[in-house]
């Protein structure tokens, strides 16, 4: 995954963890893509003080999906609805005499489904 996304989802997820000074350096590193020195002249510190906090941040929201797995779990999931709309698009376009696949469309759907809900 992109980094720039990666980060994005991170900040999603747990940034509300982050004090406000954080969040503001981190947004506008990562949504408003602001360089460090744009960051550094924006908040009145040196473009390393505006690299650093942003290191910083990285860390602490890497910290907390590798303890809580929340953006990973998010994705998986995204995955398995996705595949499940593949799915019943599929359905949708058997012949009423292909019953055998469409058992087989339903089955797949109830698989991916409880999935979904055992990981929740």
């Amino acid at each position: 995954m992109e980094q720039k996304v990666e980060q994005a989802y991170l900040y999603d997820f747990y940034g509300e963890l982050l004090n406000e000074r954080q969040q503001s350096i981190y947004k506008e590193f990562i949504f408003q893509d602001f360089s460090f020195s744009e960051i550094a002249q924006n908040e009145g510190i040196s473009r390393q003080g505006a690299y650093d906090m942003v290191k910083r941040c990285t860390n602490i929201l890497e910290g907390y999906e590798s303890k809580l797995h929340l953006v990973q779990k998010f994705l998986d999931t995204k995955k398995r609805v996705e595949k499940i709309q593949a799915l019943t698009g599929q359905g949708q376009l058997c012949q009423l005499n292909e019953i055998d696949k469409i058992h087989q469309v339903f089955d797949e759907i109830n698989q991916l489904s409880s999935a979904i809900l055992e990981s929740m």
